[in-house]
């Protein structure tokens, strides 16, 4: 997984709980604009005060960023 802050042609879907890892957390899923293909998600609110520097971040599961192509 990559962790960023600033994106360029990604959307933002509705934000749901979803129980991960590292607690409850508020999260939105994230999609390329052009192909509508889902990236990740982003981090709108931490429920637990540790991970708090979370909210507003950004998580790309490398697994969708293979080229169709088949070049790595």
């Amino acid at each position: 997984m990559l962790s960023f802050s600033p994106r360029v042609n990604v959307g933002c879907g509705p934000a749901e709980q979803r129980l991960l890892l590292t607690g409850l957390h508020s999260v939105a899923d994230i999609f390329c604009q052009s192909c509508k293909t889902t990236l990740g998600w982003k981090y709108e609110q931490a429920f637990e005060s540790s991970q708090k520097y979370k909210e507003g971040k950004f998580i790309i599961e490398m697994s969708h960023m293979v080229k169709e192509n088949g070049w790595d």
